[in-house]
């Protein structure tokens, strides 16, 4: 559709792709403009087109747990709206739906999505819980075309459909008419339009009843805590959000503030464990990281708080403790002032063998061209596996689906022009706007009111761009009754930020995830609330892996 769309704009404003065939070799810089002219047109037509839902559909089956399941992959777009009516987005959308599933049914649906913020939901789609999804395994560069996209044993379709949603300026989502980007850029702003693209679909295909679930993955955690507050004010209440690799609270984030150090360390000291930096290695992750969280919220938190008036006999003690769980030297500690910056541990840690670790997942590991440098030349984690995902997904969309169009997929909305986030956010209850968004604060007031409503943390031992003490930490301070406490669960996986990279990790996640889902719509259909607690507050921290 949007080609023609596009066709029929240049006709009528006497464009033509010739001119640019009839240009010599030689006349760069004339093919190049009018290159550039005919994509801005093309935006243009798209921006100003009629307003239609577009939809491509396949139909496929996949084998999960020895049980074939029939299903319909869609690709297309759902138009948003404002109050009055008028059109201002179109979300762009992959959804796997259950054979035999009609309007009206009970069968749950699952909305997903990526952060960033400005990140398309194509990464979940091609690595979770689709039915189909790029093979991975050990933590190295994937090697380049061709690459293994397969169905997938360990997707979710057997317990709920799926709905990757793309944000507003991501992928092929884009405002629509005169609507600026700028409507869309930020954290209550995003929201809305989510809130917005999921009414939309749920609308459109008849599953106002249907159990409904959102699983956001880093800043998507962020977002579904809003999105998951502004759904129930609209009438819609959830049964379950899933938080994989969260980050709700950027307050920590800023320079000056000591929390983001406290965060990290139980990261830090897991990867040590993980490339053998630790004198005396325990026999498990869980067991160091135990450790670590001890440490972190005991001499470690009590000696940053004194600030530059720490006596010199306990900076030196808690540099050797520091060292013992980090593989740093008490040196580097004491000079770092105890405080040792994610950029710094990545260089730091392996120094003397011109390797990094990566951020996204610190099992990868990568070679500078300066060994002497102060962090990493770039994420070696990220480098590893783009190209794969990216050249995957296109080929998915194109050659499967046989989605068209002449729009550019946008990897991030930071590719645009004029990119700039809105980081203000109105959290309920707090009377006054944040800076800095803290939406736990909303995902804690959905709790309290939605007593059905369950949520589930999923975390990477070895992802220090989100570090999973920290996401402790923040739903450990959501303040919440002691029957809801009971709703927050836990795990903890031998992954980074995208933890299915790692296929044991999404084995297990999908197990988890499967007595998760079964639970929440047990629950929810019920005829009394969830049984609150007998014993002390239900936030695991010092769990052992799943």
């Amino acid at each position: 559709m949007t080609s023609r769309i596009i066709a029929l704009a240049l006709v009528a404003t006497g464009l033509s792709p010739a001119p640019l065939l009839a240009q010599g070799k030689g006349d760069k810089s004339v093919v190049q403009s009018n290159a550039d002219k005919l994509k801005d047109e093309a935006e243009a037509a798209y921006a100003n087109a009629p307003v239609a839902e577009a939809e491509t559909k396949h139909r496929d089956a996949v084998t999960i747990a020895g049980r074939r399941y029939g299903y319909t992959a869609s690709a297309g777009t759902l138009t948003l709206r404002d109050i009055e009516g008028k059109p201002t987005a179109s979300m762009f959308y992959t959804a796997y739906t259950l054979d035999g599933v009609r309007p009206g049914t009970k069968r749950p649906v699952t909305f997903l999505y990526n952060g960033g913020p400005g990140s398309p939901s194509f990464w979940l789609r091609m690595g979770s819980f689709a039915p189909v999804r790029i093979q991975t395994t050990s933590p190295e560069f994937i090697r380049p075309a061709p690459y293994d996209v397969a169905p997938n044993p360990y997707s979710l379709l057997d317990k709920t459909d799926l709905v990757f949603l793309d944000a507003i300026g991501t992928g092929y989502s884009r405002p629509l008419g005169d609507m600026r980007p700028a409507a869309f850029y930020g954290t209550d702003e995003d929201a809305d339009a989510f809130a917005k693209g999921i009414i939309r679909y749920v609308t459109k295909f008849g599953r106002w009843m249907s159990p409904k679930f959102l699983l956001g993955e880093s800043y998507g955690t962020l977002r579904s805590g809003a999105l998951a507050y502004q759904l129930q004010e609209r009438g819609m209440a959830l049964n379950g959000v899933v938080l994989l690799s969260s980050i709700m609270n950027y307050g920590y984030r800023q320079p000056g503030l000591d929390q983001v150090y406290l965060n990290y360390l139980p990261s830090y000291a897991a990867t040590a464990w993980y490339h053998n930096r630790l004198a005396d290695r325990p026999a498990d992750v869980a067991t160091v990281v135990a450790q670590a969280r001890a440490f972190a919220v005991g001499p470690y938190m009590s000696a940053l708080a004194k600030g530059q008036n720490i006596p010199d006999a306990e900076r030196d003690q808690v540099a050797a403790q520091m060292s013992r769980l980090t593989g740093l030297s008490p040196d580097f500690i004491k000079r770092a002032n105890l405080r040792v910056d994610l950029p710094r541990f990545q260089k730091e840690l392996l120094r003397g063998t011109a390797q990094t670790v990566g951020r996204f997942d610190s099992r990868y590991t990568g070679t500078d061209a300066d060994a002497a440098g102060e962090r990493p030349e770039t994420d070696a984690s990220s480098d590893a596996i783009s190209g794969a995902y990216i050249a995957s997904f296109h080929d998915y969309l194109t050659t499967t689906l046989g989605y068209r169009t002449e729009l550019p997929y946008r990897l991030s909305a930071r590719d645009a022009a004029g990119w700039t986030w809105n980081w203000k956010h109105d959290a309920p209850g707090s009377g006054q706007g944040q800076n800095n968004p803290n939406t736990a604060i909303d995902l804690a007031a959905a709790m309290r009111a939605n007593p059905y409503l369950k949520v589930l943390s999923m975390n990477g031992y070895y992802d220090m761009a989100t570090p999973f003490f920290g996401t402790e930490n923040d739903l450990g301070h959501m303040m919440l009754p002691r029957a809801q406490q009971a709703n927050l669960r836990f795990t903890y996986y031998p992954a980074g930020h995208m933890t299915y990279l790692n296929p044991d990790a999404l084995r297990q996640m999908k197990t988890d995830l499967a007595a998760w889902y079964d639970e929440a719509v047990s629950d929810a259909r019920s005829a009394t609330p969830p049984v609150p607690p007998s014993s002390s507050a239900a936030i695991p921290a010092g769990d052992t892996p799943n």
